[in-house]
């Protein structure tokens, strides 16, 4: 038998280099998807409901401080 430790050749070299880069570029997308996610659930804490308090019900047809015809 020969005695000498086989070298690993540079085609398995750049295969491994390929696959952990893949598993990089993936990782960076999780977090991005992830980043992304939890700025919309923020986003969506800080909108208002929409509900508008009573007694100022805007009807639309008036104009911003127009008089209301109540005298």
């Amino acid at each position: 038998m020969a005695g000498g430790k086989r070298k690993t050749t540079m085609a398995k070299l750049n295969r491994e280099r390929r696959l952990r880069e893949r598993r990089v570029e993936k990782q960076v997308k999780k977090n991005l998807r992830k980043r992304a996610a939890a700025e919309r659930v923020n986003e969506q804490a800080e909108v208002p409901t929409g509900e508008v308090p009573t007694g100022e019900v805007p009807t639309g047809d008036q104009e911003p401080g127009a008089a209301t015809g109540t005298d």
